[in-house]
C-alpha cells in the first residue's frame, strides 16, 4: 500500500541547525507548556488534604480541578484568535504573568472562594500561554523535519507533564504541603518571563483583523457548557438534568456559532479552514488521542489503589513508566513521520495503542499484573505520542501565516477537551458497573478505551486516505 504524500515526508530534507535563539526559545516554550500540562493533574491526588485545611464539602472537591479544565479548555480558541489580533508574544507573556499571580493566591489561599478563583485565573492563564506558545513554536520552524522535531518535543513534555503532574502532586503533598503544587507555578512564571522577552520574536501581521466578538462569545460559551455537562456526567450520571440539558445547550450554541461564521465578515473560524479535512480530521484525532490516553492513567490509578492496594505515591511513580513512554515517543515521532508521513503515523500510533490497552482489559486482583502493566503503559505511551506529534503536524500544515494562532488555538482546544471529557466518560461506565466487583467495571471501562483508539485509528485512516493528492 502506498503511503499519501505529505509535505512532512521528507527523506532528503537536510537536518536544520537551531541558533542559539531559537534553542533558548524553544526551551522557553516547552518549559511553559510542561508546567500548564502538570497543572491539569497535579492537585488531583492532593484533593483531600486541600479539602481538610480548607473546609471544602467533599461533593465539592473536584470543582478545583473542574474550574480549572472548564476555563482551560472553554477560552482557548478565543484567546488562539487574541494571539493573532495582538500579537502572540504579547500574549503568552501576559498569560505567564496571570498564571504567576494566580498561583500566588491559590498557594496562599485560605478558604475555598479564593482557591476556586486561582484555579479559574489558572484555566485562563493555560487558555493564553498554549495557543500563543504552539503558534510561535510553529512559526520559529519551517515546515519540515524540524518543525516536527520541535513539535515532537513539545508532545511528549504536554503528555509527559500529565503523568508528572500525578507524581509530583503525591510526593509534594506527601513530603511538604499540597501548596507548593501552586508555588512552583510561580518560580517558572518568573523565570519565563525573565527570559522569553530576550529570545522570542513575534512576527507581527501586515494588517491585523478584527476580533468576531459574537463568535468568540458563543463558541466560549458552547465550550464551557460541553465540558461542564460532561464533567457533570463523571460525577452524577449521563441520565442527570445537570448533565444533558447544558450538553443540548452546547450544540445549540455550536450551530449558532457556526451560523454566526458564515454570516460576519472576519469570522473567529474561517468556515473554508474546517473544510480542509488536515484540518477538521487532524483536530478529532487529537482529541481523542488526548481522552483515551489521559483516561487510562485515571482508571489504572484506581486499579493500582483501590484493587491491588498500592498507596498514591507508589501508584504515580508506577505510572511515571507511561510518562517515559511518552517522552520516548516524541523524540521518535519526528523520524516516524519523515518515513511515513503525518497521517500513517497518526493511524500507527491509534492502531499500537489499542493493541497495548487491550491486554489490561483483563487484568485481575493480584499483583502478579504489575509487570505487564508496565510493558504495555509504557508501549502504549510511546505510541500515543506518535500519534499526537502526528496530529498536530497534520492539523497546522498548510495554514496560512495570518491564521496560524487559530490553527494552534484548534490543537490546543482539541488537547484541552480531550483531557477533560475522557475521564468522566471512563469514570461514568465504571460507575455504571456498581454492582458489580470494582475490577470488573475497571475492565469494561479500558475495553471501551482500547476500541476507541482502534475505531479512531480506522476512520482517520479513510478519511485522509480520501485527501491524498488534494488540497490541504
Amino acid at each position: 500500500m502506498s503511503h499519501p504524500h505529505t509535505s512532512t515526508h521528507t527523506h532528503a530534507e537536510p537536518e536544520e541547525r537551531l541558533t542559539g535563539r531559537q534553542r533558548a526559545g524553544l526551551a522557553v516554550l516547552l518549559t511553559a507548556n510542561f508546567t500548564l500540562a502538570v497543572d491539569f493533574s497535579i492537585l488531583n491526588v492532593a484533593l483531600p488534604h486541600i479539602g481538610a485545611d480548607l473546609g471544602f464539602a467533599t461533593s465539592n472537591l473536584q470543582w478545583i480541578v473542574t474550574a480549572f479544565a472548564l476555563c482551560a479548555a472553554g477560552f482557548t480558541l478565543f484567546f488562539g484568535r487574541v494571539a493573532d489580533v495582538l500579537g502572540r508574544r504579547r500574549v503568552f507573556l501576559a498569560g505567564v504573568a496571570l498564571l504567576g499571580a494566580s498561583s500566588m493566591v491559590g498557594g496562599l489561599a485560605q478558604e475555598p472562594v479564593l482557591l476556586l478563583a486561582a484555579r479559574v485565573a489558572q484555566g485562563i492563564a493555560t487558555a493564553m500561554v498554549t495557543p500563543a506558545a504552539l503558534s510561535l513554536l510553529t512559526a520559529m520552524f519551517s515546515e519540515g523535519r524540524a518543525r516536527s522535531k520541535a513539535l515532537g518535543l513539545n508532545g511528549a513534555l504536554m503528555a509527559a507533564g500529565f503523568t508528572t503532574g500525578a507524581v509530583l502532586g503525591g510526593l509534594l503533598t506527601g513530603v511538604v504541603s499540597w501548596r507548593w503544587a501552586f508555588f512552583i507555578n510561580v518560580l517558572i512564571a518568573v523565570a519565563v518571563l525573565v527570559v522569553a522577552p530576550r529570545v522570542l520574536t513575534d512576527v507581527r501581521a501586515e494588517r491585523r483583523p478584527r476580533l468576531d466578538a459574537p463568535g468568540a462569545i458563543t463558541v466560549t460559551l458552547a465550550l464551557v457548557a460541553l465540558v461542564y455537562g460532561i464533567t457533570t456526567a463523571g460525577q452524577s450520571g449521563w441520565t442527570a438534568t445537570d448533565s444533558w440539558l447544558p450538553i443540548l445547550g452546547s450544540m445549540a450554541l455550536f450551530g449558532w456559532f457556526w451560523r454566526i461564521e458564515s454570516r460576519v465578515a472576519e469570522p473567529l473560524i474561517q468556515p473554508a479552514l474546517l473544510t480542509r479535512r488536515n484540518v477538521a480530521w487532524g483536530n478529532v484525532a487529537g482529541l481523542l488521542a488526548f481522552a483515551t490516553e489521559t483516561s487510562l492513567v485515571f482508571l489504572l490509578t484506581l486499579y493500582l489503589q483501590d484493587v491491588l492496594g498500592y498507596s498514591a505515591v507508589s501508584a504515580g511513580l508506577i505510572l511515571a513508566v507511561l510518562g517515559m513512554g511518552t517522552v520516548l515517543g516524541g523524540l521518535a515521532a519526528p523520524r516516524v513521520i519523515g518515513r511515513i508521513g503525518s497521517r500513517n503515523a497518526i493511524v500507527a500510533g491509534f492502531v499500537l495503542q489499542a493493541a497495548a490497552t487491550a491486554p489490561l482489559a483483563f487484568v485481575g486482583d493480584n499483583r502478579a499484573w504489575l509487570l505487564p502493566l508496565l510493558v504495555t503503559t509504557f508501549a502504549g505511551g510511546v505510541a500515543n505520542l506518535v500519534a499526537i506529534v502526528g496530529y498536530v503536524v497534520t492539523s497546522t500544515n498548510g495554514v496560512p501565516e495570518g491564521q496560524q494562532g487559530l490553527a494552534t488555538g484548534l490543537v490546543t482546544m482539541s488537547q484541552q477537551v480531550g483531557i477533560t471529557l475522557g475521564t468522566p466518560v471512563m469514570s461514568a461506565i465504571v460507575a455504571s458497573q456498581a454492582s458489580t466487583t470494582t475490577v470488573h467495571g475497571l475492565r469494561l471501562a479500558i475495553g471501551v478505551n482500547a476500541a476507541v483508539a482502534l475505531l479512531t485509528a480506522g476512520v482517520v485512516a479513510v478519511a485522509l486516505r480520501q485527501q491524498a493528492g488534494s488540497h490541504e
